[in-house]
């Protein structure tokens, strides 16, 4: 995907609160931790990391809400959609659900947090799996391997090509 077409936009459920996204993603994920786990009502939380500066809430007026802790999720007060968090003493970065985008049909997760903690059944296409959160230095690496290969097309959902025969 030589062309990530931005600007995007999307919203909560209701529509009150919108967002525009103006920067390429930095890594997509998905993440089994029992919090996200009961943020999302679901078996994993999935999550685009994006530098903040190309991130903006363009309507409406975004509550805090979850665990109210160190890790700030944001949700629209009246719907009660959790639609980003911002991680604590990384003001950078943004993490938006990626439902949360008008058209989200390009997104799969490139890594796949806390593994330990998923529900057996569970499973992503992504390419990376970390029991825990990734080390910090290991996220440099992820997010030029996830350019990379976005640039390339790259997706888990294309055909595998096929192999020549061994001989």
């Amino acid at each position: 995907m030589n062309d990530w077409k931005l600007p995007w936009e999307g919203g909560c459920r209701c529509g009150q609160v919108r967002l525009k996204i103006t920067a390429p993603p930095m890594v997509t994920a998905a993440c089994h931790c029992t919090g996200c786990q009961r943020m999302s009502a679901s078996a994993f939380s999935l999550g685009i990391l994006l530098p903040s500066d190309g991130f903006q809430v363009t309507q409406g007026e975004p509550v805090i809400g979850g665990l109210h802790g160190p890790v700030r999720h944001f949700f629209c007060p009246y719907c009660m959609t959790w639609m980003f968090n911002r991680p604590p003493g990384v003001d950078t970065i943004v993490i938006v659900r990626p439902t949360m985008l008008d058209d989200p049909s390009w997104f799969w997760p490139f890594i796949e947090t806390c593994t330990r903690e998923k529900l057996p059944w569970a499973s992503t296409p992504a390419l990376h799996s970390f029991e825990g959160f990734p080390d910090p230095a290991a996220y440099e690496p992820l997010m030029k391997e996830f350019a990379e290969r976005f640039r390339e097309g790259f997706s888990p959902r294309a055909p595998t090509p096929a192999k020549a025969p061994v001989a």
